[in-house]
């Protein structure tokens, strides 16, 4: 996507930058372009298609730093614009952790080998796509009278991106996804009007789900049918694949470096003590061919390697950019995560859940917050009541809440079915003595 004219483009901007004073330049040109189709029952509702190009600027100038960014790609303009940007740079604050990372930290390869990005993409014609969204609302359209609306959506995109830094740094990525939804919402007795959903997604159209998507968002709406709170208590918790990586979100978030940096983490000076159970092993793998989340490099063009964050529970890595390892004084690490993975269990979600005698299967989180310095959380959650190993009540309007350190240590089992469409890669998991908040 990224052609030699927008690479000597940015090159140039580079160069324009430091001849105007700057003691160093980051400059990056991006171009992006996709569609998003929506169907709502038998006609199409939405269709939107969108062309993006544009050039994010950083500018170091005697210990002062700002990031420009514009869509204007003209030399002519640029220049005028960087001009400006230069000195309206001079009258900020002076802070000398701002600086480019260490040369030797770049990535330096040939940006080859992940395959990201599907050659073929232009050659899907919208017919084949509204098609393939019309077929998905089919699937469910009219089958049952308790039906209020069925929607289809698909989105597909491409990307690209060039980056180049005055201190050596080169480097280019693309990518390519589609993905298809569904949605379906119901009548359900009095006012209640339960809503259901499912998704694929794909780097390439031939590896997207076409079929049953509708289907399975309709037979997820079915199950919800008579919802209803049950007597408050503490069970043990069930989370499948599609569900597990939420409560990974918040620790993920306290891992970040400039979280820790501002004291806004619960996860602070926790580098080699347990923080989870010893059943959860994370690994960060960002070069996994064809997968989302697959990079060489991070947003400063520090070259990924893979790393393990939590072993065995216990943690082994910040995630720390430049900036945030000048102000602490740390050796960074790299800007943000990749690709994450779990060490499978033996066990995929529906044996973990035939051992459970009685316990909840948590499907989705309507709402809720938690405390990102103390770790303390209080979320929404639907689900089902777990007896003997099968679902046997709908449950909603009920809460979790507790701490984060204290649920991820009672953490029972990992399972083995990651769902792979994300680059959160988190299997099913069984929590113990989980709080829940009902009657």
């Amino acid at each position: 996507m990224i052609s030699r004219e927008n690479k000597n483009l940015a090159k140039w901007a580079m160069q324009y930058a430091l001849d105007k004073g700057c003691s160093d330049a980051r400059v990056s040109v991006y171009l992006r372009n996709g569609n998003s189709f929506e169907y709502r029952d038998t006609q199409i509702d939405r269709l939107e298609q969108s062309n993006e190009s544009g050039m994010n600027i950083q500018l170091f100038v005697d210990g002062k730093f700002a990031s420009y960014s514009t869509n204007r790609l003209n030399k002519k303009e640029l220049e005028r614009y960087i001009a400006n940007s230069v000195e309206a740079t001079r009258y900020l604050a002076k802070d000398e952790a701002r600086q480019l990372p260490k040369p030797e930290r770049y990535y330096k390869g040939d940006g080859k080998g992940l395959d990201t990005f599907d050659s073929n993409a232009d050659k899907v014609s919208v017919d084949d796509k509204l098609a393939l969204l019309k077929e998905t609302t089919a699937e469910v359209y009219g089958s049952d009278q308790r039906l209020i609306s069925v929607t289809s959506g698909y989105d597909d995109g491409k990307s690209g991106s060039f980056m180049v830094a005055s201190n050596g740094f080169e480097g280019e990525s693309e990518t390519t996804y589609f993905s298809l939804y569904a949605g379906v919402s119901m009548k359900d007795e009095g006012d209640a009007r339960p809503s259901g959903s499912w998704n694929d997604s794909a780097i390439f159209w031939n590896k997207l789900q076409k079929q049953d998507i509708g289907k399975t968002a309709y037979n997820r709406t079915v199950r919800k049918l008579g919802q209803e709170k049950i007597v408050s208590g503490v069970f043990p918790m069930i989370m499948d694949n599609t569900m597990s990586a939420r409560l990974l979100s918040p620790v993920l978030s306290a891992l970040n470096g400039n979280n820790i940096q501002q004291k806004n983490s619960f996860l602070i000076d926790k580098i080699g003590e347990q923080i989870t159970s010893e059943k959860f092993t994370l690994i960060d793998d960002p070069h996994i061919p064809q997968a989302r989340g697959a990079r060489w490099f991070d947003g400063e063009g520090v070259a990924t390697v893979k790393r393990t964050v939590i072993e065995k529970g216990v943690l082994r890595t910040y995630y720390i950019d430049t900036y945030s390892g000048a102000k602490m004084e740390v050796e960074p690490t790299v800007q943000s995560s990749s690709i994450l993975i779990c060490e499978h269990g033996s066990r995929n979600f529906e044996q973990m859940l035939a051992s459970l005698n009685r316990g909840i299967w948590v499907t989705g989180f309507n709402g809720g917050n938690s405390n990102s310095t103390t770790g303390d959380f209080s979320f929404g959650i639907e689900g089902f009541l777990i007896e003997n190993g099968e679902a046997v009540k709908p449950i909603s309007e009920m809460n979790i809440t507790g701490n984060l350190l204290t649920l991820w240590k009672n953490v029972v089992e990992i399972g083995n079915d990651p769902r792979l469409i994300s680059s959160s890669r988190i299997p099913s998991i069984l929590f113990d003595a989980v709080s829940f908040s009902g009657i």
